[in-house]
Order: C-alpha cells, then sequence, then structure tokens
C-alpha cells in the first residue's frame, strides 16, 4: 500500500513567516492538495491564512481561528476578501505537526454552513492526516 506520501501530500517543515521570523514548534502538512488550492487564492487571502498557520505553528491562536463543530481538534479560518468568503481547515492534537486539511472559496448561498462536499472532503483528509501521524511516530 502507497504511503500517504506518494499519493500526494506534501510536508513542509516553515512558511515563508517562520523564515522571517525564526523557526516554528509546529511543522506544517499539507494535506491532498492544500497548499496548491492556497497558491491558486488572492494574494491577500495567502498572506492572512499563512499567519494564521504561524500563530499555530508558534502553539498561539489566531484572532479569526474558530473550532469546526463536530470535529475535535480542527480549526477553521474564515477569511473575506471583496465580496467571497475563503475558508482553511486544519488539524491540531495529531502529533506535533499542523495538517492544512483544505483550503478553498465557500460558494453556498445557504448561510455560514460549510457545503456538504466540502465537508466530505474535509473528513476524508483528516483520515489521511491521522494515518499520516501514525506512520510518522
Amino acid at each position: 500500500m502507497p504511503s500517504l506520501l506518494e499519493k500526494g501530500c506534501v510536508i513542509i517543515s516553515n512558511l515563508i513567516y517562520s523564515e522571517m521570523i525564526g523557526n516554528p514548534q509546529h511543522p506544517i502538512v499539507w494535506v491532498g492538495f492544500s497548499l496548491k488550492d492556497l497558491r491558486n487564492l488572492p494574494r491577500e487571502i495567502q498572506k492572512e491564512i499563512g499567519f494564521a498557520l504561524w500563530r499555530a505553528q508558534e502553539g498561539k491562536k489566531y484572532h479569526r481561528a474558530k473550532p469546526l463543530k463536530g470535529l475535535p481538534g480542527v480549526m477553521e479560518i474564515v477569511s473575506d476578501y471583496m465580496t467571497d468568503t475563503y475558508r482553511a481547515v486544519y488539524a491540531l492534537k495529531l502529533g506535533d505537526a499542523i495538517y492544512v486539511l483544505h483550503v478553498f472559496q465557500k460558494k453556498s448561498k445557504r448561510g455560514a454552513a460549510i457545503p456538504r462536499e466540502e465537508m466530505d472532503l474535509i473528513k476524508k483528509r483528516l483520515q489521511d492526516a491521522r494515518q499520516l501521524a501514525r506512520e510518522n511516530r
């Protein structure tokens, strides 16, 4: 069975913020295409999500990060730009790393809830992150 790294998970130990300020305590693991998805978002959103993840690497909480309902240990960053809303979802408490599960533009017009397709992907990637964390112990 191929490892999750062979399936497209990328491990990156530092974000650009950590290169400027010093080494963080917690590495970032990008699950699936989350890094590619982040790079496709507006630059302002990339900066905000990057800063929020850097805060998490330091063991601190960004003021716009909040727990994702129904998934213990999973945090969500909601970021608005122009008339659009973007989200980044990451998991804590899976070893020493922070696992970025999904980054996306929210397109649903029905309230603040995450669309079912996006939530299904988050749950799948959380399972992948748990497996990856077990493999890296």
